[in-house]
């Protein structure tokens, strides 16, 4: 296709016709009653959520949590080291769980022994604290520890156990482990004991590759080695992610180890875990400390120490969480009366797995260019060599991998939760993504870790998508996540949107449906913002009101004393040499993530603009709430009067409440966090809090950052004196923001030209303005040159530029009515090549503000310009 005509619509495969042309019988959904049933009624919560990230962690049905709960209040359940009633009780349900879990893997008590852990992590560190490693010595090369680099970090970690006792740690590629030719036990030492341990995945977290169990057998006894060299080798199989949709036969696969997570296969309970050991390695497992429990007689004065002779009892420390275990019975009760077992669930997870695989890979520019790149060592050709997964990066029409970071954030939008990076495995990601050991080293340089969102660094990615299905996962949320990547990507060659769905439709279509994805012709590989912008016009009538400092209420704009340029004037110095950069607009946000408060001549604070986030709306947690989870936030309106030193709140359909600007000095201060910061707040009362709780539904509280508590910025630039002693409110990084009117204007230009149907305009100035939530806007001479920036001065007032706001899914929001758009962050996306930024944040400078220092409307805004072109991205602004 490529230099041709693009193609007038591509049909995107139908399930009914995907069924019909497969090889091999397909399975979905898990008998009559159907998986629309099973949804509505086991997981009515994700009513329009489209959840895709099984492989972090399963849901669990109502009925599993129902069954537990009811347990729970009809029984007691004592510490099961005690001897009374309620004590032997929970130790026999304990004694069955344990069965359970055995029988579920098609083994028993005679062959194997359940240690409960906090999880398949603290499995992992048991096993590499008690294994029977031996150092190398005179008479003996010593112990190796080898793993297959596709591993989990928990699994690599087991290296710094090993190293202390000075064994050799041996990563093993799975191109090696592949290629080893099987071959007999090794003749020249048959009596060696000398103790070797192999680890791998039965299915990578990665990719969702499967690799074979079989290699337990032929690993240990000798004929595949990992290395070689003498001695007897034992095997670990992390299973943690296999089991979560797959049984597994250890009376056939006989691991001597297998460490295991409840929540990946039942969703609850979390912090549960279990490591299985084969009986016959049980003994040669070492134990250092012992806790309570685990002693059949020790003495406090003298080192003596008798075990149990359980493996269980020996290596499970104290209490261990005996009611979540007995969670597990339900979790294995909901899941059989549900699906009917573990392979019904294989066979269903992998057709929809195939499906979304052989639709995905099918995607096309009219270029013929692919719109994804799947990374995976399988061609999905069955559930034995792949793994409920798929794992990619989408890419532009040249080939350009667009960052995770920017999908992750547009698929929120579409209420759709997948997983980004390199998902605690950093040797797939490498292995996958062309990542060198020196690339890894330069990202940590340049302040990439492992979690964050930098996405992109010198052009390459560090990181990827990843989708995974779980039993409850639907046709419906499969194509529902192929229409996101389509309306993403891809628009009808006739100019018409591509139809997107609502949350509350997502995935409405039947199983015989098509989706008919048709393609826009891109016109070029590098889009670039523009150069000249036409003049900015004023916000208009429907703006904020605008007040003076000393003001009670909103009143309509007015100039003042201070301002060196009537704002009229300002707005239209937009073109170089037509005027001075000047202030058209000041904002604060008293309450974070609440509406803005629009004044014209305001006082600075030691934090920024005076009140400016000093509260927050917290729910019944205590956790801080945003426009990300409640939009309905920017419907609170507060405005500030510094006369009567009140807050007053307003909101359609409420009475206004006022909330006093000082600290009652009997509040109670407590903690919360901004930005993973911990900060000293107090509650600003029960009135206010009743108030917020009928207005959102739910309850809420208001809270208050306390005067006396001081918040560092984390990130300076350049001037390390004025970042080291800048103090925050609540914002998340930088003191201040700025945006500037031409890169509005260019943005809305390129909005509103999308719209090609002949309709007005779809969005105004102060609607884009008032989704970017900036403190300070000025007229500009060109677009984004704000980000050329280093430094400005203000009168007397200096500040040093923190480098971008890197954009999140909140410009979205209309902030008047608290609707979602997704045109605004796609269309942003596009045009600044892939990197959501806009606006500049803004330190001060001068902290000291002994005497009252002030910003105008009006105010002549002087740039000096960086040495060179280089910035840090900052996260999002409130």
């Amino acid at each position: 296709m490529a230099g041709g005509a693009a193609p007038r619509g591509a049909e995107l495969l139908a399930f009914a016709r995907f069924r019909e042309s497969s090889k091999r019988p397909l399975a979905y959904g898990y008998g009559p009653r159907g998986l629309r049933e099973l949804r509505e009624r086991e997981f009515g919560r994700l009513a329009g959520t489209v959840y895709l990230d099984h492989a972090g962690a399963t849901l669990f049905p109502q009925s599993q949590l129902t069954s537990f709960t009811n347990d729970l209040m009809e029984n007691v359940y004592g510490n099961p080291h005690s001897q009374n009633i309620s004590s032997r009780l929970t130790h026999d349900t304990m004694e069955h769980v344990r069965y359970r879990i055995l029988a579920h893997f098609h083994t028993s008590p005679e062959d194997y022994s359940v240690i409960f852990t906090a999880g398949s992590t603290a499995a992992l560190k048991l096993v590499a604290e008690a294994f029977p490693w031996v150092p190398p010595g005179p008479e003996s090369s010593g112990s190796r520890f080898c793993y297959l680099t596709d591993s989990h970090t928990s699994v690599v970690g087991m290296r710094k156990v090993t190293m202390a006792m000075n064994v050799t740690s041996v990563p093993v590629r799975p191109e090696d482990m592949w290629s080893v030719d099987t071959r007999g036990r090794d003749a020249g030492d048959p009596d060696s004991q000398l103790p070797h341990l192999f680890c791998y995945p039965a299915q990578s977290n990665f990719s969702g590759t499967r690799y074979p169990l079989s290699w337990i057998g032929e690993v240990k006894s000798g004929r595949r080695c990992p290395v070689s060299v003498p001695g007897k080798w034992f095997v670990l199989l992390d299973a943690a992610s296999y089991v979560s949709t797959s049984p597994l036969d250890l009376s056939v696969h006989q691991a001597d180890f297998v460490p295991l997570s409840f929540y990946k296969i039942f969703g609850f309970p979390t912090g549960l875990g279990a490591l299985l050991v084969n009986n016959r390695v049980a003994p040669l497992l070492r134990k250092t400390y012992f806790g309570g429990g685990t002693a059949a007689a020790y003495l406090a004065g003298e080192d003596f120490y008798i075990p149990r002779s359980s493996v269980a009892e020996r290596f499970e420390d104290g209490t261990i969480s005996f009611l979540d275990v007995i969670a597990l019975k339900h979790g294995f009760d909901a899941l059989e009366r549900l699906t009917g077992g573990m392979e019904n669930i294989k066979q269903h997870t992998f057709t929809l797995t195939q499906y979304t695989y052989t639709a995905l890979s099918a995607l096309r520019y009219p270029s013929g260019a692919p719109v994804v790149r799947i990374y995976s060592d399988s061609e999905f050709s069955s559930p034995e060599v792949q793994g409920p997964v798929i794992n990619f990066n989408v890419l532009d029409p040249c080939g350009n991998i667009i960052g995770y970071s920017q999908v992750d954030k547009m698929a929120s939008l579409y209420n759709i939760h997948l997983r980004t990076g390199c998902f605690c495995n950093t040797g797939a990601c490498q292995r996958h993504l062309g990542i060198s050991d020196e690339m890894v080293k330069k990202h940590l340089q340049a302040g990439h870790v492992c979690g964050d969102d930098v996405d992109i660094i010198d052009g390459q990615p560090t990181g990827s998508v990843r989708i995974s299905f779980g039993y409850m996962s639907t046709l419906e949320d499969a194509q529902a996540f192929l229409r996101f990547i389509i309306a993403m990507q891809l628009h009808q060659s006739d100019g018409q949107p591509f139809p997107q769905t609502t949350p509350g439709e997502a995935g409405a279509v039947s199983e015989s449906e098509a989706l008919d994805a048709r393609l826009i012709t891109v016109d070029t590989c590098s889009p670039s913002p523009q150069e000249d912008v036409r003049t900015a016009s004023r916000v208009g009538d429907d703006s904020p009101s605008t007040v003076d400092a000393g003001g009670l209420y909103p009143h309509p704009p007015t100039t003042t004393g201070t301002q060196e340029t009537p704002p009229e004037k300002a707005a239209g110095a937009l073109h170089g040499g037509l005027g001075p950069h000047v202030i058209t607009n000041l904002y604060l946000y008293p309450i974070k993530s609440c509406a803005a408060f629009e004044v014209t001549k305001w006082p600075l604070g030691n934090q920024g603009l005076l009140y400016d986030r000093s509260w927050m709306v917290v729910n019944h947690n205590g956790v801080c709430l945003s426009q990300k989870q409640e939009p309905r936030l920017c419907l609170i309106q507060p405005f500030i009067d510094l006369q009567q030193k009140v807050m007053v709140i307003k909101a359609k359909g409420m009475e206004p409440i006022e909330v006093p600007l000082e600290e009652n000095e009997q509040a109670q201060v407590c903690q919360s966090k901004v930005c993973a910061d911990r900060v000293n707040t107090y509650n600003c009362g029960e009135k206010v809090s009743s108030w917020l709780s009928r207005f959102f539904g739910r309850p809420c509280q208001l809270i208050k950052q306390s005067s006396d508590f001081q918040r560092s910025a984390k990130r300076r630039g350049k001037d390390q004196s004025a970042g080291a002693t800048a103090t925050l409110s609540l914002v998340n990084e930088a003191q201040y923001l700025l945006i500037n009117r031409s890169s509005v204007l260019e943005l809305q230009q390129q909005l509103n030209a999308s719209d090609e149907n002949g309709k007005e305009e779809l969005f105004s100035m102060e609607d884009l303005i008032s989704r970017f939530r900036a403190n300070i806007i000025t007229n500009g001479t060109r677009a984004f040159e704000e980000e050329k920036w280093d430094e400005i001065s203000i009168g007397s007032l200096h500040f040093q530029v923190s480098g971008p706001c890197h954009r999140c899914q909140m410009i979205c929001i209309d902030q008047q009515t608290g609707q979602r758009n997704q045109n605004v962050f796609q269309k942003l996306s596009e045009s600044r090549k892939r990197k959501v930024n806009f606006g500049v944040y803004l330190m001060h400078m001068s902290p000291d503000l002994s005497s009252p220092r002030f910003l105008s409307v009006g105010s002549q805004v002087l740039p000096v310009l960086k040495e060179n072109a280089k910035h840090h991205d900052l996260p999002a602004s409130d």
